[in-house]
C-alpha cells in the first residue's frame, strides 16, 4: 500500500505544474482571494460546477473569466436576466422554409466554460434548462439529443437573493453544484493593492492560454487515483448522515434541519477531498483535507427549519457544529 501511494504521490508532483501555473497568473488578475482561487481549481479538478455568492464587486465574474482565459478551451458568458428563454440558452429548432425542415440552433451552452453570470436573475423555467446539460453533461433540442464535449464546466456567479430583482434557485439545480462558494470583502491589505493596481482608466492585464484541455483530463485521472482509506470514507459518511439524523449522533441539531444533504454530497465531498488533497501535493486524502472543503459542500445542501431562522442559525453554522463534535479519525 505505501508503495502505491508513493507512486500516486509522483504522479501528483509531475501533474502539480497545472496547479502552480493557474495559481501564478490568476495572481497577476486577482489580488488575494486565495480560497476563491483554490475553490475554482478544485472544482476544475473534481469535474464540478461551482457556484459564488457575494454581493457585487468582489471579482467573481473577474474570477472565471481569467480561469477561462487561461484554458485553451472554448468559453461562453451568459448573462442572465429576468427575460432569458430557455431557448436562449440551450438552443431550439429553426423552420427552414427553403426546405421546409427544421434546423438545430445551437445555444451558447455548448461551450467547455460556461459563466453564468448572476444566475438567480433568471426565473425558475431558465434555470431547469440546466439542469441535464449540468447532470447529464448533454442537451436535448426537440427529438435529438447532443453530448457536450469535455471539459464541461459551469461557474456561475449570484448575489444574495436578498437583493431586489432575484430568484431563489430550485433546489434540484442547487444540488447539482459540487461548491457553493461565499466570497467576502478583502481586507485592507489586499483591497489597498486593489487600489494601486486597479485604479487606472485601462487594465494593463493580457491573460494567454496557459493550461491545454489534455492537461486537465490527465490530471482528473490522477485525482481519481488518490488514495482515500475506509476510515477516510467512513468519516465522510458520518458527516454527510450527522445532517439528515443528527440524534444518532448525539447532535443537538433535529429542530435546526428541515432537510440534510443528499447522496450526491457524499460523491462530491470524496471528489472535492481527492482534489484538495492534489492542491496540497498529496496522493492520499486526510481529515483534514474533508474538513476543509466539506463546508463549501455542504452548505447549499442543508435546509434549515424555521426554528432555525429564528434564531439566526445558518446552514454553515449547522455544518461547522457537525464538523467540530463528530470524532475524527
Amino acid at each position: 500500500m505505501n508503495t502505491g501511494i508513493g507512486v500516486i504521490n509522483d504522479r501528483v508532483k509531475e501533474e502539480s505544474a497545472l496547479v502552480t501555473t493557474l495559481r501564478a497568473e490568476m495572481a497577476k488578475v486577482i489580488i488575494g482571494q486565495k480560497y476563491l482561487v483554490d475553490r475554482l481549481i478544485i472544482g476544475l479538478l473534481a469535474n464540478g460546477h461551482v457556484l459564488l455568492e457575494g454581493v457585487p464587486g468582489l471579482a467573481k465574474t473577474l474570477s472565471v473569466k481569467t480561469l477561462a482565459a487561461l484554458l485553451n478551451t472554448s468559453f461562453h458568458r451568459i448573462q442572465f436576466t429576468p427575460d432569458l428563454l430557455p431557448a436562449d440558452l440551450i438552443g431550439t429548432l429553426v423552420y427552414n422554409p427553403k426546405d421546409g425542415n427544421f434546423v438545430t440552433k445551437k445555444g451558447p451552452i455548448f461551450a467547455n466554460i460556461i459563466l453564468a453570470d448572476e444566475i438567480n436573475r433568471a426565473p425558475a423555467k431558465v434555470q431547469s434548462a440546466l439542469l441535464e446539460a449540468m447532470q447529464e453533461r448533454q442537451v436535448t433540442i426537440g427529438q435529438e439529443t447532443f453530448k457536450l464535449s469535455e471539459p464541461f464546466l459551469v461557474l456561475a456567479t449570484e448575489n444574495p437573493i436578498e437583493q431586489e430583482g432575484t430568484y431563489p434557485l430550485p433546489e434540484a439545480q442547487v444540488d447539482r453544484f459540487m461548491l457553493k462558494l461565499r466570497i467576502t470583502y478583502p481586507d485592507i491589505e489586499e483591497e489597498r493593492k486593489i487600489l494601486d493596481a486597479m485604479s487606472v482608466t485601462e487594465k494593463p492585464f493580457d491573460v494567454r492560454p496557459a493550461i491545454e484541455p489534455a492537461a486537465i483530463l490527465r490530471a482528473r485521472k490522477v485525482v481519481d487515483e488518490i488514495y482515500i482509506d475506509e476510515k477516510i470514507k467512513d468519516y465522510i459518511l458520518s458527516i454527510v448522515f450527522a445532517t439528515r439524523d443528527p440524534e444518532k449522533y448525539k447532535l443537538a441539531l433535529k429542530d435546526y434541519i428541515r432537510f440534510g444533504a443528499s447522496p450526491r454530497a457524499t460523491i462530491y465531498l470524496t471528489l472535492a477531498s481527492k482534489a484538495h488533497a492534489f492542491l496540497s501535493g498529496r496522493g492520499y486524502v486526510t481529515p483534514q483535507d474533508v474538513k476543509s472543503i466539506a463546508p463549501d459542500v455542504l452548505r447549499h445542501r442543508v435546509l434549515v427549519s424555521y426554528e432555525a431562522e429564528a434564531e439566526e442559525m445558518t446552514s454553515d453554522d449547522i455544518v461547522a457544529k457537525v464538523l467540530n463534535e463528530l470524532p475524527v479519525p
